[in-house]
């Protein structure tokens, strides 16, 4: 493409992933600082912060910066345990408060969308599960359109690593399809290092959710063998050993989002970098890396 590639899409970084061997020792504001003087991003999404102090100056950072910033609610799940699918009312009732916590988090931060993932399900308890999440996201949704705040569900694995409720894609498309018709308010984050985890190619995904993706997640992941390094969903940079992207797959990647409309000069999607670190990785380098496999792709992209 001879168009650079922020005409048509908001470029960010997912901050406390990429940063997450150095958070402790730079905090987040550090942390805001560095992405919000790179001009290549225009985005910086967090995790939840940790108090009003640091979301004050986060906030005030984007703003300086001329920056959006998203939030992801993963972290409210994840290092809890708990589960907006959870068969059982009373935990999956903890798992929506603690959503709208998020939410609550979001609007302080001045923040339009925040995204979050389903949670485990079993065989036996797929359609309960499917049933108890819709009600959370329902509810949540709802509480966020007093906020002015937009819900995004990432699609993850079902059976490898988060071991999600949604994907694979049909699935995903059914319940967002399902919630639609309920709120206005809802949409999904696709991510680009899942389609591996979930069997599926950009050609599979992007055409079956595309009346639902509101953002998306580019990044790398190693599932071609359990026993060796770094399997599972642990965002590595492109070019780790045994991964599955590199500049091919998101060239092929960013042709499927041309093909699908998903080019809006108007109003750009976000996208937004997943990428961490492996162990005595340095960060800038990691970060410099997913900037020129984009650009690569990017260049080779027919006009």
């Amino acid at each position: 493409m001879r168009e650079p590639i922020q005409k048509y899409f908001r470029v960010g970084l997912v901050a406390g992933m990429a940063y997450a061997p150095a958070l402790k020792d730079l905090g987040w504001s550090e942390i805001a600082r560095r992405i919000a003087a790179d001009d290549y991003f225009d985005v910086i999404e967090v995790n939840p912060l940790p108090d009003d102090a640091t979301r004050a100056m986060v906030r005030a950072i984007a703003d300086m910066g001329h920056m959006r910033l998203c939030q992801n609610a993963h972290g409210r799940l994840l290092s809890t345990g708990l589960n907006p699918n959870d068969p059982d009312e009373a935990g999956r009732q903890r798992a929506e408060a603690a959503l709208i916590e998020g939410v609550d988090e979001a609007a302080s931060l001045g923040i339009s969308a925040m995204g979050m993932l389903a949670g485990h399900w079993t065989a036996e308890t797929r359609e309960l599960c499917f049933k108890r999440l819709k009600k959370t996201v329902v509810n949540v949704c709802r509480y966020a359109q007093t906020k002015n705040i937009f819900i995004e569900l990432e699609v993850f694995d079902h059976d490898i690593a988060k071991r999600a409720l949604l994907g694979p894609a049909p699935l995903a498309a059914r319940f967002a399809a399902e919630v639609r018709s309920e709120v206005n308010n809802f949409g999904l984050m696709a991510d680009l290092s899942h389609f591996p985890m979930t069997y599926e190619t950009p050609a599979q995904v992007i055409p079956v959710l595309r009346p639902y993706i509101t953002h998306f997640h580019i990044g790398n992941t190693v599932i071609c063998d359990p026993s060796v390094e770094g399997y599972g969903d642990e965002h590595q940079r492109f070019g780790f050993p045994n991964s599955e992207n590199d500049v091919p797959q998101v060239l092929t990647f960013l042709r499927e989002l041309k093909k699908n409309g998903f080019f809006d000069a108007e109003n750009p999607y976000t996208l937004t970098f997943e990428i961490k670190p492996w162990t005595g990785e340095d960060v800038d380098i990691v970060i410099a890396n997913a900037k020129r496999t984009l650009n690569r792709a990017w260049a080779l992209l027919e006009d």
